[in-house]
């Protein structure tokens, strides 16, 4: 169960690490904050390259800062950008990794929360581990 006091805390980390993007192409900052299951909360923003595919989403940042440090299970995600866009593809089918129950919080750079959603809602019929053979 996400409370209220988690959902704000969630959002204000993103607003906060969202100031440390590095996007001089698209200038379009976007800030996460990742709550595990352990009750720590991991930050990641958006990195930008002139080679454009090599930059990086803020929301696979977050989850690779937790896997990184042995994390697993996440609750949540909030994810912050001027207008409250929504995770890309690959940065859900990197959740979808973790869990399909994983809350999804969506809010615009003023913390206002457009969107919250499980990330099954947001990957309906993902390919996750289920989906591979068995060895």
């Amino acid at each position: 169960m996400i409370t209220d006091e988690i959902r704000q805390r969630l959002v204000e980390t993103a607003i906060q690490a969202r100031q440390w993007a590095y996007a001089p192409y698209s200038h379009y900052q976007v800030g996460a904050a990742l709550l595990t299951a352990s009750g720590r909360i991991y930050d990641g923003v958006n990195i930008e390259n002139a080679a454009y595919p090599t930059g990086i989403c803020a929301e696979r940042v977050a989850v690779f800062k937790a896997v990184s440090e042995g994390e697993r299970h996440f609750e949540a995600i909030a994810v912050v950008t001027e207008n409250g866009g929504t995770p890309c593809g690959a940065c859900r089918q990197v959740l979808a990794e973790f869990g399909l129950e994983t809350v999804v919080l969506i809010a615009d750079h003023q913390g206002h929360i457009n969107q919250e959603v499980t990330l099954g809602a947001l990957l309906p019929g993902a390919f996750g581990p289920k989906d591979l053979p068995e060895r």
